[in-house]
């Protein structure tokens, strides 16, 4: 029976990827919910596990090729008998099946912590049918606060998984079953992959690299226990692994417009010193959205500055309570944060958006925080932020930069974003237009506090000084309304007590 791999649905307002990175090639045997290939949107990678077990026929869609929401990738042909993985019959008698060899074990959702009822299956490190030791990394969940990894409780083979990548679990969910240990169950079975495995064995961990940094490395012949990684326990991932490849003469990419515009007279000598890179697909988008937002919004940019002493002196005082109450550090952007929420309250334009000729106006809040990654620049979204304490935004704040960091925002917590909030201070910017994040119609930014002399009661001080950009649409933002909510927010933060009172 031959099955189809389709493009499963990659998000709300994704409509196409590229496929980045073939696991598998024509002829291979593959096992259900085994990794055949993975996808770049403009937000993140998604991986394409296989719908049955058998062997994978054409390829389709091939490395570099762009395609559409449930486009063909590729076909294979089923094993005879095997079942799908999702199938409602196979999750309602995995539980009763027992494995070949001896008798079955489940694997469960570990506990998640205080407070936490689900998780998701984000990966899955095993197929069905692959040999595990005890203690062998199963798969990794995702809670609304932690990454947890579920290990194998005994050594033997992995017969069933009943929760695929995706899926969402309860605390007392199933998620697996191992069949009964055998003589050989100590140690794993080769990985299916053989172009990947091996550079899984050389790197002495225990930790599993993500197949597709395995991949890149073992195509160009790097170690990668010489590969320093940015994921969880210092797993290798894709992100890592192609700064492993251009770091011996890092050179930055072309420019957005360098396809349109003639490139000058380029000697032979320096052509030879020239590095091309091409664009990863995030690059790509960010490029493209950006670009699209200067042609299509009439985006003006308001100045101001604000004394940031209030604030500062308010979160020295506080800082060490605050930390040991809550568990998290006092910063500035929960400050930021809070004073946007107030004067979007009062200028409702600014968190509005255009659809087609009319104006939607949101009666909440989900803040976007920019933060800058290794693969780019995105915006993770907290939502309903009006309604968040201090604590809560910090800590909402701490949580999606990390996860940001590592790759793992998924695209769910980067869409629907009314007003963002970016921090170029951090990197020492003192002034800069920040560009509209659209169908938003207005963006915060922020810059470096520097002290500067200020006339204050008709006398010279030094005060921490701060610039403030607002950059908003002027299709629906009048500059009454822009200058209004930067004023506000200059001060909320002047007079942090007015946060308190909502004045």
């Amino acid at each position: 029976m031959t099955v189809e791999v389709r493009v499963p649905t990659l998000g709300e307002s994704v409509t196409e990827a590229t496929v980045a990175t073939w696991f598998k090639k024509p002829g291979d045997a593959v096992a259900v919910d085994e990794m055949l290939c993975e996808l770049e949107t403009d937000k993140v990678t998604v991986e394409v596990p296989a719908p049955a077990a058998g062997t994978l026929g054409e390829i389709v869609a091939a490395e570099g090729d762009t395609v559409g929401v449930d486009a063909l990738l590729a076909t294979l042909t089923e094993s005879a008998g095997a079942a799908p993985a999702s199938t409602p019959a196979t999750e309602a008698t995995a539980a009763a099946t027992p494995a070949a060899g001896g008798d079955s074990t489940d694997v469960m959702v570990p506990t998640l912590g205080e407070s936490v009822s689900e998780a998701t299956v984000s990966t899955w490190f095993k197929a069905v049918g692959d040999a595990v030791a005890q203690d062998d990394m199963l798969c990794e969940l995702e809670t609304d606060k932690v990454s947890v990894e579920v290990p194998a409780p005994v050594s033997g083979t992995l017969t069933e998984i009943l929760a695929p990548e995706g899926s969402t679990v309860d605390a007392s969910a199933k998620l697996a079953v191992i069949g009964g240990a055998s003589a050989t169950a100590a140690a794993p079975a080769p990985a299916p992959n053989a172009e990947a495995a091996p550079a899984a064995a050389s790197t002495g961990k225990d930790i599993k690299n993500a197949p597709s940094a395995e991949k890149i490395l073992a195509e160009k012949g790097i170690d990668p226990s010489q590969v320093q990684g940015s994921g969880r326990d210092g797993r290798v991932m894709k992100e890592d692994a192609l700064k492993a490849v251009i770091a011996p003469a890092p050179v930055a990419a072309p420019p957005v417009a360098a396809a349109a515009i003639p490139r000058g007279p380029v000697s032979a000598d320096d052509e030879a010193r020239e590095e091309r890179v091409k664009m990863t697909r995030l690059r790509q988008t960010i490029a493209k959205r950006l670009k699209d937002s200067q042609n299509t919004a009439a985006m003006l940019t308001t100045y101001n500055e604000v004394d940031m002493t209030e604030v500062m002196a308010l979160r020295k005082e506080y800082k060490e309570l605050f930390e040991k109450k809550h568990g998290v550090k006092l910063g500035f952007m929960s400050f930021f944060t809070k004073a946007c929420c107030h004067a979007l309250k009062e200028v409702p334009e600014v968190n509005a958006e255009i659809d087609g000729t009319d104006i939607v106006y949101k009666n909440f809040v989900h803040m976007g925080i920019a933060a800058g990654t290794p693969t780019g620049l995105v915006v993770p979204v907290i939502r309903d932020a009006d309604s968040m304490s201090f604590a809560a935004i910090e800590k909402a704040i701490a949580e999606k930069g990390k996860r940001a960091r590592d790759g793992k925002l998924s695209m769910a917590e980067m869409q629907g974003g009314t007003f963002t909030i970016s921090n170029g201070g951090v990197y020492g910017s003192l002034m800069s237009s920040p560009i509209l994040n659209p169908p938003q119609s207005g963006i915060l930014g922020m810059h470096k506090i520097q002290d500067r002399p200020m006339a204050i009661n008709g006398q010279v001080v030094i005060r921490p000084m701060m610039y403030l950009a607002l950059s908003y649409d002027h299709r629906i933002v009048d500059g009454k309304g822009a200058v209004t909510f930067l004023v506000r927010v200059k001060e909320a933060l002047e007079d942090p007590r007015r946060l308190l009172m909502d004045l």
